[in-house]
């Protein structure tokens, strides 16, 4: 069994518009870590939700 040689602490960390979990920094999201707000789908349909509701 061979053990991880990355170090993961060293990672950037983004938190969540929606739900404010920490979100480390990923491969998939190398070319547009920048426009990383959401942890989900989930997150960003419930913020768009939000957006879409008019206070009356």
């Amino acid at each position: 069994m061979s053990t991880f040689k990355g170090n993961k602490q060293s990672l950037p960390v983004r938190y969540c518009r929606q739900c404010k979990k920490p979100m480390t920094w990923r491969k998939k999201w190398e070319k547009n870590w920048e426009q990383v707000q959401y942890c989900s789908e989930r997150c960003r349909r419930e913020a768009r939700r939000g957006a879409d509701v008019k206070p009356e």
